[in-house]
């Protein structure tokens, strides 16, 4: 039997993955009508006083938010019984409301954006989806992408530097962050910009027939520009600490990738044959900006699954967590994103080191776990897909591995 409090966790779900399309137009969201788990007919019978005080719990709670409930009769005792069903929220605005928190705020600021989107960029075929996908966006972000969008539209960036587009308030980083977005926006198929100073991409070659006849270990490519590789690897592994690529343990026709933190999205997406590999996966830093990475790299359309980014890998080194940043400040706890495309597996940690209340680490490094149980989850991740494929030809997406590998 769900309580009211479940009941909130179960809107916000719906609310974090339909906000957008809701804006946009799509009626088929809202209104919703929410199970409440229903008590069975045993629990019915036996325990009648506390389905009782359940059903009169949820016809108050309702009342007092102004919502809807839908009830059924049920016989218990040779008696009927009026028992609540679902909760009916009937539109996108109570649902905010019930779900409390920044939603409200969220769904003011998207009907606003939404707005310029489609009066700026009447072509743009999929505003909702860029709406969601610029969600963090602060606001002075928000107006320079809208600007730079507007200014590719109707001129030339060919020959230019990121540095040298006359827009004020654009850097060169600002534009290579967010290039993806302003390519979506302004509908060309490329800014034509000159990389006076090009990112590479530093890579580790782990196959070791490759490593035992001789071959180079370490490799760059520069995003953007063409290169052939010693081979093109059928498993690529992104890491985001540098010595954790490098060593990487030796592994059959596989790449491990330093990953440029969270400007790694836009930069490895831009090398084909890294994120076109069979098997893509990603290792990060338990914190904040290690699961904000992994949503950037599914939204900007990379397919990947990730490695010791769980919950119960977050229990196991949380005695290992950082308590200040590399220039030694103190780690101040970051405030919780809309991430809609972690899998349940990586929502969990993702809500434990974003927990207001401090009682999980704000971070624990990936350094700190050793690269042999890397290499173990590696192992299990891929032998499951393996398996997977072979029994269960479906097209539901793993989400790696569960979060009790590791106990």
């Amino acid at each position: 039997m769900k309580s009211p409090a479940d009941a909130r966790l179960d809107i916000e779900r719906r609310l974090a993955g339909t906000w957008h399309l809701t804006l946009g137009g799509d009626p088929r969201h809202w209104p919703h009508a929410f199970p409440l788990s229903s008590p069975s007919g045993r629990t019915l019978d036996q325990d009648f006083p506390a389905v009782q005080a359940w059903s009169l719990e949820w016809i108050d709670w309702a009342r007092g938010h102004g919502l809807e409930l839908q009830f059924t009769a049920r016989r218990t005792a040779g008696t009927k019984q009026t028992l609540p069903t679902h909760l009916v929220v009937p539109d996108v605005d109570t649902a905010a409301r019930v779900a409390e928190g920044e939603w409200r705020q969220r769904l003011v600021r998207g009907r606003a954006r939404l707005t310029r989107l489609r009066t700026g960029f009447p072509d743009l075929a999929a505003p909702e989806a860029l709406l969601r996908a610029t969600d963090g966006y602060n606001d002075v972000d928000f107006d320079l992408l809208c600007v730079a969008a507007a200014w590719f539209k109707t001129h030339e960036g060919s020959g230019l530097s990121p540095r040298q587009v006359p827009i004020e308030g654009l850097h060169s980083k600002w534009l290579n962050t967010h290039r993806q977005h302003v390519l979506a926006l302004s509908c060309v198929p490329d800014l034509g910009l000159v990389e006076v100073r090009p990112i590479p991409v530093h890579f580790t070659y782990l196959d070791p027939n490759h490593r035992q006849g001789g071959g180079r270990l370490h490799d760059s490519v520069s995003p953007g520009y063409a290169m052939q590789p010693a081979y093109f690897p059928d498993v690529v592994v992104i890491t985001e600490n540098k010595d954790s690529a490098v060593l990487f343990p030796e592994w059959p026709n596989t790449v491990s990738v330093q990953g440029h933190g969270s400007a790694g999205p836009s930069l490895i997406s831009r090398v084909d044959w890294l994120t076109h590999a069979a098997r893509v996966i990603y290792w990060g830093d338990l914190d904040a900006r290690g699961f904000e990475i992994v949503n950037e790299y599914r939204r900007m359309g990379v397919s990947i699954d990730t490695i010791l980014m769980d919950a119960t890998t977050l229990a196991r080194f949380a005695r290992f967590q950082a308590y200040t940043d590399d220039k030694g400040v103190p780690l101040r706890r970051s405030a919780r994103k809309n991430l809609p495309l972690l899998t349940d597996t990586e929502r969990l940690p993702y809500e434990m080191v974003t927990d207001p209340s401090d009682a999980h680490p704000i971070r624990v490094e990936q350094e700190r776990m050793p690269l042999t149980l890397a290499a173990d989850a590696l192992d299990r991740l891929l032998v499951k897909q393996v398996d997977r494929s072979a029994h269960e030809p479906s097209t539901t997406e793993d989400s790696g591995p569960s979060s009790d590998s590791y106990s």
